[in-house]
């Protein structure tokens, strides 16, 4: 009986203490999530918000008509998307060139990209005079604000004035015709590919240096490291990278906008432009809206198959 009333003090501290140590606990665990908060509703407010209301305008016959007030738009239902997608239309034929340009001009620019970049971070690996201050000039691209690098390569490509005609001794038209879908992709690889560079070189410190040197010991040759250690370790990096790559440059809008100006020629008319010129030439803003739902919608199903294929092949290799 006296140890009980010896210890009764002790056991109503530890349940005093109890209810401050739960909500002690909770605070830290509810703390990363406050924290996370500013950052949920600014996506809420920059990006879900307008998808929302992007989406429901694709609904609308929502013409110039209508811009005033946006409730007296009739609704369209699905008549959108059915004349987007009817491709014996003058309007369809335009979309589905504006999308195997865009095509075309994705696999050009995302392979070339990776393949520069990863190119680079290799011979960078390394040590030799004037590394350091190649590495820096090789980030300038990138770093250079978007709009005044792309307005310079305009300069540049100017037939009369150019920079670009005077070097080749030539006096072509860069854009306009079949030259601009070209200039196009030269800008865009001179721009993205330090993005790769900068990624493929930070997965390169991730590598062990004695797997390299074992390799030279048995005899493998520099070609033979890069096949055999160099491109699987950096399987991980390579499989983000692309898809970044493939997102940016599938909807690149700012550099043909910035380097033609609102009507890009037929040939390098990509479908973020497509869709611009559509919404704010002609004033139909339900078209252009089924023509973006369109565009997320293949691009998502485009990530979902990628990172599927992606997994099995990990899975695959385990």
């Amino acid at each position: 009986m006296a140890i009980a009333v010896k210890d009764a003090p002790a056991v109503e501290a530890a349940g005093a203490r109890e209810p401050g140590s739960r909500w002690a606990k909770r605070r830290k665990i509810g703390l990363p999530y406050l924290l996370l908060l500013p950052a949920l509703l600014l996506e809420l407010l920059i990006h879900v918000i307008p998808m929302l209301v992007g989406i429901g305008m694709s609904f609308l016959k929502l013409t110039q008509y209508f811009i005033r007030n946006w409730s007296a738009a009739p609704n369209a239902g699905l008549d959108n998307y059915k004349f987007v997608l009817d491709f014996d239309s003058a309007a369809g034929k335009a979309l589905l060139h504006s999308f195997w340009v865009t095509v075309l001009y994705t696999v050009l620019v995302v392979g070339l990209c990776w393949l520069f970049g990863t190119s680079a971070a290799v011979l960078m690996q390394r040590s030799f005079r004037g590394r350091g201050l190649l590495r820096t000039l090789f980030l300038v691209p990138y770093a250079l604000p978007m709009y005044a690098a792309v307005i310079t390569w305009s300069f540049m490509f100017q037939r009369d004035t150019g920079v670009v005609n005077s070097v080749l001794g030539t006096h072509s038209f860069w854009l306009i015709g079949d030259n601009s879908f070209w200039s196009l992709v030269i800008v865009s690889v001179w721009r993205n590919w330090p993005f790769a560079f900068l990624i493929i070189m930070a997965g390169l410190q991730n590598i062990p240096g004695e797997l390299y040197e074992a390799a030279e010991i048995d005899g493998a040759s520099w070609w033979r490291q890069v096949r055999a250690i160099t491109q699987p370790m950096l399987r991980p990096v390579n499989q983000v990278l692309l898809l970044v790559l493939f997102l940016w440059t599938f909807n690149d809008f700012n550099t043909p906008y910035v380097l033609f100006g609102k009507s890009a020629p037929q040939e390098a008319s990509l479908i973020s432009i497509h869709i611009y010129q559509s919404s704010f030439k002609t004033w139909n803003f339900g078209l252009g809206s089924a023509m973006s739902v369109l565009l997320l919608l293949f691009l998502l199903v485009v990530s979902a198959l990628y990172l599927g294929v992606a997994a099995r092949r990990r899975k695959a290799s385990v």
